[in-house]
């Protein structure tokens, strides 16, 4: 398991496009036949991909980073999958998760397996977890089957739909709160007006791009922004002190992770445009 600790908000101000990427972006999470987790020191983050191929893929904790017998020992963790269909076996229930659907699985779960419908068509499991204090029960949520909200214009290019999966009017955890965002065509802005929240942390990760696609994903403090290249299926870290917001060059997907103190999903101190430098 990779180790990974975060620079603070003034340290990112005198970094390079290398050191940026290496500390807050994921490039290569998903490669076939293995499970690659990182550990972030950012409230205990993991992040995650999962890709089975011809044999089944098995979640293990770590003596060294985790102190744990079992992955999700004292952790919870939602599973979404952005590729073809696949299973999630958690103590011997079997989960069927399509494209965008996704699975949250509580604390205290000792057996988590990952497998695919079609080696051909492999899925890909995108994996965020954070230390939990309570116990919740493992939980499916189909994509045609969440709270839905519509936000943003055609006119500002960030027309989306915000699909909300682990949240507290939904699928109930102790700290986790998912979700997925899919842009419409001709739109390309996520996130705006941008925002930050020092009360959690979040992920995203970006998908459905085309090789020749990318985001310009924003971060840093509002008076002193600076910008990362994502392509498909490659996710960041916003750490609570970073706004997060983005454009590409054509309409996309992510999915939004949190983890923190507060799980109101409107919990945020929006930042101006005028603000951004």
């Amino acid at each position: 398991m990779e180790v990974r600790y975060l620079p603070n908000g003034e340290s990112y101000k005198r970094m390079t496009t290398e050191e940026l990427r290496g500390a807050f972006v994921f490039e290569r999470l998903f490669v076939s036949g293995t499970i690659h987790m990182v550990y972030c020191d950012a409230d205990r983050a993991i992040v995650g991909g999962a890709v089975p191929s011809d044999a089944p893929l098995r979640l293990f904790g770590t003596k060294k980073e985790m102190a744990a017998e079992y992955f999700a020992e004292r952790r919870e963790l939602g599973v979404v999958n952005v590729g073809g269909s696949g299973f999630v076996h958690t103590d011997g229930q079997k989960h069927v998760l399509d494209y965008k659907d996704m699975l949250y699985i509580g604390r205290g779960t000792k057996d988590i397996e990952f497998s695919s419908a079609d080696s051909t068509k492999p899925a890909v499991f995108f994996l965020v977890s954070f230390p939990a204090h309570a116990t919740y029960p493992v939980a499916l949520v189909r994509a045609a089957t969440a709270e839905r909200a519509h936000l943003g214009s055609l006119e500002g290019a960030n027309k989306r739909t915000i699909n909300k999966y682990i949240h507290s009017g939904g699928v109930k955890s102790c700290q986790l709160v998912m979700g997925l965002t899919d842009l419409e065509v001709g739109s390309v802005w996520n996130t705006m007006p941008p925002h930050t929240h020092m009360r959690r942390m979040e992920i995203y990760l970006y998908f459905a791009l085309d090789p020749e696609s990318i985001v310009v994903h924003l971060m840093g403090m509002p008076d002193e922004t600076r910008s990362l290249i994502l392509r498909n299926q490659q996710a960041v870290l916003s750490p609570c002190w970073s706004i997060h917001c983005g454009a590409a060059t054509k309409n996309y997907s992510f999915i939004w992770a949190m983890g923190g103190e507060n799980q109101d999903f409107s919990d945020m101190d929006a930042v101006s445009t005028r603000d951004l430098r």
